[in-house]
């Protein structure tokens, strides 16, 4: 309409990866061959899995060798990443920015791995659950280095200065007198070190060689953001890489860190120290699913109980499942079956939060049978992009919460001028249920069903715009205008993305 503002289109971002997809160097392709298909059912930007060299042919990347190889150079076994090569990956950008997806990048910029030769330095212990205490005198130890390189166009490629951090938690000492970073979490006294070979951002050099990196990735490749990988333990450069790539490339980027703790002050904290730069993933809420999801009688009103959406909803990237927190991983939460839809729908149909959907849940995990480890379908009955669809077409407008019972909860959304359709949402973690709620004068009338479809009914808005929304047991029910536009792209996803 003339004279109002247009309403800014929901987004929705998917991790577009999980632990144990197959080491076939095909993940690049076939996500090119699927970005259309997601951009279909409402997924606008992809996180994909850290593209730089890995120590190995099957390393996922976190284990890192080398910043600037994109699955180029023939090292560590092989020229093409576990994900594919670099060519590969150039084309999964070109068909992404085709269809109006952006990419985010995986930055692992807090250690590298496989290093190619040690060199001699000096060395003490420390006690492993507080780093800040001495538990031994310096001694000489083989810490492990990078090589000098070039790459073939002549580009320089630091060593990046790194000492390797040995044993439980060393400290390494050098002439310049090494420490701990004192601008990381204090988790076992100094969270600086993590695994691996620390990278000594105290260092010049080494902050320079990262922050060149940014720039050079972002020319190369025309990504669209980044995640930064355990901000914990390097804090302080990830200000300064910010403010290099908005000085290089503008403002715009969408930044987000892995700041894993379920501890809502310390998150707010790291935010208010970097400044609000950028994002955090809201590890809060994904253990408040875990514990309704698995407590008889939970109460549903307490989910966004001290969650960073609650606090920062700016801020917060929600979340139901990653690639840690997966099953079989090192950081598993527990989040049962018949949770998952309540749980997606909570991140995606409200207001508040950058919702992140997990590839695993859209595509299945693989598993490893080798390592006894087991594959997972995919999750809410194949319910996810339905899911995301319903926030694209129809999650606008106000939002009216009905959070008034302890195991059935709901809102609506009322819709706006240029997005008029509106939604209600109810769910029960206990038997089926019914909830009366406002969704807008404008909407009497209206006969509204579940687009869902484990609903079967249909609910007719009454004079006042109200209408008695009922749900299933233990479930979830997305009710819209029956005749709404778009009803008819529902159910249309295709999920099998290893067929090729």
């Amino acid at each position: 309409m003339a004279g109002q503002d247009k309403t800014s289109e929901n987004e929705t971002m998917m991790q577009a990866f999980e632990w144990y997809v197959p080491a076939d160097h095909k993940h690049w392709q076939r996500l090119r061959d699927a970005v259309a298909g997601l951009k279909a059912t409402g997924i606008d930007n992809l996180w994909v899995p850290p593209g730089c060299k890995a120590s190995s042919p099957q390393g996922n990347g976190y284990d890192i060798y080398d910043l600037y190889d994109l699955g180029e150079f023939d090292q560590k076994g092989s020229k093409p990443t576990k994900w594919g090569s670099k060519e590969d990956l150039m084309q999964l950008i070109e068909k992404a920015n085709e269809v109006g997806v952006g990419i985010y990048w995986d930055a692992v910029l807090n250690h590298k791995a496989a290093a190619d030769e040690t060199q001699t330095c000096l060395a003490v212990e420390v006690d492993p659950n507080d780093r800040t205490r001495e538990t031994s005198s310096p001694y000489e130890i083989e810490a492990w280095k990078p090589k000098e390189c070039y790459l073939q166009d002549r580009r320089q490629r630091k060593g990046d200065l790194e000492q390797a951090l040995v044993k439980e938690a060393p400290l390494v000492e050098t002439d310049d007198k090494q420490y701990w970073s004192q601008s990381v979490d204090k988790e076992k006294g100094n969270y600086d070190f993590l695994m691996y070979s620390d990278l000594d951002y105290n260092h010049p050099e080494v902050v320079n060689d990262v922050l060149n990196w940014g720039k050079w990735l972002g020319n190369e490749t025309g990504i669209k953001g980044i995640r930064f990988d355990a901000i914990k333990h390097a804090s302080q450069v990830f200000k300064q890489f910010v403010e290099t790539l908005d000085a290089t490339f503008g403002t715009g980027w969408f930044l987000v860190g892995e700041f894993w703790k379920d501890s809502l002050p310390d998150m707010c904290a790291y935010l208010s120290r970097m400044a609000h730069k950028f994002s955090l993933f809201d590890a809060p809420l994904v253990y408040n699913f875990s514990q309704l999801s698995t407590t008889e009688n939970s109460d549903l009103r307490k989910v966004f109980d001290n969650t960073l959406v609650q606090v920062e909803p700016y801020n917060a990237v929600t979340l139901v499942m990653n690639h840690d927190t997966q099953p079989y991983q090192a950081l598993e939460v527990r989040i049962e079956p018949f949770f998952k839809p309540l749980a997606y729908a909570l991140i995606l149909l409200r207001q508040s939060g950058y919702p992140c959907v997990f590839y695993g849940d859209l595509y299945g995990i693989k598993g490893d049978p080798g390592n006894h480890v087991q594959a997972f379908g995919v999750s809410c009955g194949g319910k996810v992009p339905d899911l995301c669809l319903a926030r694209k077409l129809y999650a606008y407008g106000k939002q009216n919460d009905y959070f008034d019972y302890p195991q059935c909860i709901g809102w609506t959304r009322e819709g706006t001028w240029d997005y008029p359709h509106g939604l209600a949402c109810v769910m029960s973690n206990a038997g089926p249920n019914e909830k009366t709620m406002y969704v807008g004068y404008l909407h009497r009338g209206e006969v509204w069903t579940d687009v869902l479809g484990w609903e079967p009914s249909e609910v007719t808005i009454d004079e006042h715009g109200n209408g008695l929304f009922p749900c299933p047991g233990t479930s979830v029910a997305v009710w819209v205008k029956r005749d709404a536009p778009g009803r008819e792209r529902f159910g249309k996803f295709d999920a099998d993305i290893y067929k090729t």
